[in-house]
């Protein structure tokens, strides 16, 4: 059964989100973002990066397709840029054998089919969905 929970946040109110996610997902989750562009996937995947202690620069991976990244307690975070990436052409990568490490995989633009695909071989799919909401970001968390 799917929880459904929504958050209204500015910028600098960003840790509640982040503080939920800590609190409600295992050490390995798999997080869908959804969102217009500019909608503030790659930011919020930044300050998970900053929260589980990684120093390295997250940047969005559009070009290369993911980032890898490990903080200093040894947790890994993962970061998928999926956009115009079609579901056969992601399958044909193999990039779906990713989703087998460790760690939370922060996926940008992910499609219904890959969370469909994801749910059929027994993953659970996150979705945090970002909207502007009066001057701040709501984020509607599915679980």
């Amino acid at each position: 059964m799917s929880t459904l929970k929504e958050i209204e946040a500015s910028i600098e109110e960003i840790d509640r989100v982040v503080s939920y996610l800590d609190k409600a997902l295992p050490s390995h989750a798999i997080i869908f973002l959804r969102g217009d562009l500019a909608a503030g996937k790659t930011t919020l995947t930044q300050v998970i990066a900053k929260s589980k202690k990684i120093a390295s620069e997250v940047t969005s991976p559009t070009f290369s397709l993911q980032q890898c990244y490990v903080s200093q307690n040894g947790e890994n975070l993962y970061h998928y840029d999926l956009y115009r990436l079609e579901h056969d052409a992601f399958m044909s990568m193999g990039l779906v054998e990713e989703f087998e490490k460790p760690g939370w995989h922060m996926v940008e633009w992910g499609s219904d089919t890959l969370k469909a695909f994801l749910e059929g071989v027994g993953y659970n799919v996150t979705i945090v969905a970002i909207e502007p909401f009066e001057g701040k970001r709501k984020y509607t968390i599915e679980n």
